[in-house]
């Protein structure tokens, strides 16, 4: 795993391995079964294999984890388009209570110059 490199060290040539690239490794941790996954910290590793056994170290030896995603740092997409994240168009009737009718018509009635309408006797 490790790469050799020659050193010129006077008549004969001597070889240093070369350091391993240490690159940073974000960890997800779930607590419980049907949480959500959430950001546990990162550790910094050369390869996966290390990554995931730091990972269990760090996150998983005292059973506060039951299940543990290491992803290297450089493969996760961000995503900070504004058109993405805000579409153009009015959703919120897709919200849980975002859509509200009260408020629509009462605008609708003051465009078109109409009163509320009164109540009817039960």
């Amino acid at each position: 795993m490790t790469r050799e490199q020659p050193v010129a060290a006077g008549p004969a040539e001597a070889t240093v391995p070369e350091a391993p690239v240490l690159e940073p490794w974000e960890v997800f941790r779930q607590e419980k079964e049907g949480d959500a996954m959430r950001h546990g910290g990162s550790v910094m590793a050369p390869d996966e294999v290390l990554a995931a056994h730091y990972a269990r170290e760090l996150y998983g030896r005292r059973q506060e984890s039951i299940r543990l995603w290491v992803v290297r740092r450089a493969d996760i997409v961000d995503i900070a388009d504004a058109d993405l994240l805000q579409p153009p168009l009015d959703r919120s009737f897709k919200k849980p209570g975002g859509y509200v009718m009260r408020d629509k018509l009462a605008a609708a009635r003051a465009a078109a110059g109409q009163a509320k309408p009164k109540a009817r006797p039960g």
